[in-house]
């Protein structure tokens, strides 16, 4: 039916929320009611949300308001109500035969009822009469129906409603504190943060940054979806740590071998900090076990034994499908597909055994300090502030060219007056969507054009399937005049 200027939702909890103890399904109730006003403030203004025990009452001025229902952990299902009439016997009826005469015409229907309070008829009753008034339109089905007419009686008041829409389930979150999920990315870290949410933990992130500001851009997006989408009732934030310095020194001092295990460590070592410093109760990762080399049982042990917080692995008997599957249904998957794998900093192969006093060993000449300077000058974000101009303003641009970097010069052809920086490509903007999968995406790459606009605009696309890719500040006349702060010599290889 066509949403009224006041639209009401019934809102069933799940399963283990309405199973607790009156002490904590009190807290959990709390807590879920002030989830679904966030959810709903999210998308609408004015509705009310009242809590009857065995189910949250919504009103809403418009019905799209209760999508984001779909995402509140902790509910079960909800159904927009059709009729709200006083809890009599034969108003029921009637309204039940006004309201669901056409829908169950021609078709095999099944009329449901629940009754709490102190009436003169029963459950039963309800379900004989309305049955019995819809039957000239349909074929009674108490197993297959097509259509089920479901009436909830609550003292004075009768709700009808017909069909209903699926929530997530699980616990509300924050009812189990808070922890710090190292964040890749990926698919798998993504979705090993998603479980945990459906359990009721609230998450703050630790991302490592390996590859500067494209792969954190990258990063912060899949993120933002966690947040925006899954995380209502909370602000969580994501702890951007610059671990440049830390991967080099270990790369000096560390047997190759070793660097995937050693790094995994840093990274714990850094998220305790984080979380340390925050109060969070546990640590997150997204590690399965046996999917790569240097996630075996022997390595995730030597890894953890730096960890002074439990660690949580979801995923751990999760196989790459499964865990594709669940990134589709969150909506993280097409944006983990982009991002790069920065973490495999070994192109040989890792020690797949690892005994915790090798690792000690190979770990003890690392300078640690390198990892609490980090941490101590990371950066903050609150993810559900973050806004696409913000994304657009801080990750695309770059004033340094550097060594190594692939210039390409993208200025269309009004703007070509023939000049060309040494090194350079020349690409037009029109070839960028044929030549955007073909490019290298080792490596990084540097856009100019006169004014920045389609630089800009074509080094989003490039970051958007995946390339470390950057719009030059200053564009032109930074590289005729050398104006560009540390702009320096461009790769003289051939992009490919």
């Amino acid at each position: 039916m066509s949403a009224t200027p006041n639209t009401h939702f019934i809102v069933r909890l799940a399963a283990e929320v309405a199973s607790k103890s009156n002490r904590t399904r009190r807290r959990f109730h709390k807590r879920l009611v002030a989830n679904l006003k966030d959810a709903l403030s999210s998308s609408d203004t004015g509705s009310s949300v009242s809590d009857r025990w065995s189910r949250l009452f919504v009103t809403v001025p418009d019905a799209g308001a209760m999508s984001a229902a779909r995402r509140v952990f902790g509910i079960s299902s909800f159904s927009e109500v059709d009729a709200v009439v006083p809890a009599d016997l034969e108003t029921i009826v009637r309204a039940g035969h006004e309201s669901y005469r056409e829908a169950v015409t021609g078709r095999r229907y099944a009329v449901a009822a629940r009754r709490t309070g102190r009436q003169s008829f029963s459950s039963q009753d309800i379900r004989v009469e309305l049955g019995a008034a819809l039957n000239p339109y349909g074929t009674v089905d108490l197993t297959t129906p097509e259509v089920t007419v479901s009436v909830e009686v609550r003292d004075d008041r009768a709700y009808l409603f017909a069909g209903r829409v699926e929530g997530p389930g699980g616990l509300p979150l924050g009812v189990q504190g808070r922890a710090v999920c190292l964040i890749s990315g990926g698919f798998d870290s993504a979705v090993a943060a998603w479980l945990l949410l459906k359990r009721g933990v609230a998450l703050d992130y630790v991302f490592c940054n390996l590859a500067g500001p494209a792969f954190e851009r990258s990063v912060i997006q899949v993120t933002r979806v966690l947040a925006d989408r899954w995380s209502y009732g909370d602000r969580p934030r994501m702890h951007v740590v610059d671990f440049g310095d830390a991967v080099r020194d270990l790369q000096d001092r560390v047997t190759p071998r070793y660097w995937q295990v050693v790094l995994k460590r840093l990274m714990y070592r850094a998220a305790g900090q984080v979380a340390g410093e925050i109060g969070a109760d546990a640590l997150v990762t997204g590690e399965s076990l046996g999917q790569v080399s240097s996630q075996t049982l022997r390595n995730l042990r030597a890894i953890e034994a730096v960890a002074a917080l439990p660690v949580l692995r979801p995923l751990v008997g999760f196989d790459k499908e499964e865990i594709i599957r669940i990134a589709k249904r969150i909506g993280t998957a097409a944006l983990s597909a982009r991002v790069r794998e920065y973490c495999a900093i070994l192109a040989g192969k890792p020690v797949t055994a690892a005994k915790v006093g090798a690792v000690d060993r190979e770990e003890a000449p690392v300078d640690l300090a390198l990892v609490d300077r980090a941490v101590a000058e990371r950066r903050v974000l609150d993810v559900r502030s973050v806004q696409d101009a913000d994304l657009n303003r801080d990750y695309l641009w770059t004033d340094v060219t550097s060594d190594g970097s692939r210039v390409i010069d993208c200025r269309p052809a009004h703007q070509d007056d023939g000049w060309r920086h040494p090194g350079s490509r020349r690409i037009l903007p029109s070839e960028f969507p044929a030549l955007a999968g073909k490019l290298q995406k080792t490596g990084r790459y540097v856009l100019f054009c006169d004014n920045g606009t389609q630089s800009a605009q074509l080094a989003n696309l490039l970051q958007t399937v995946g390339y470390e890719a950057y719009a030059l500040k200053g564009g032109t006349r930074a590289l005729r005049h050398g104006s560009g702060p540390g702009s320096t010599r461009a790769s003289t290889e051939e992009p490919r």
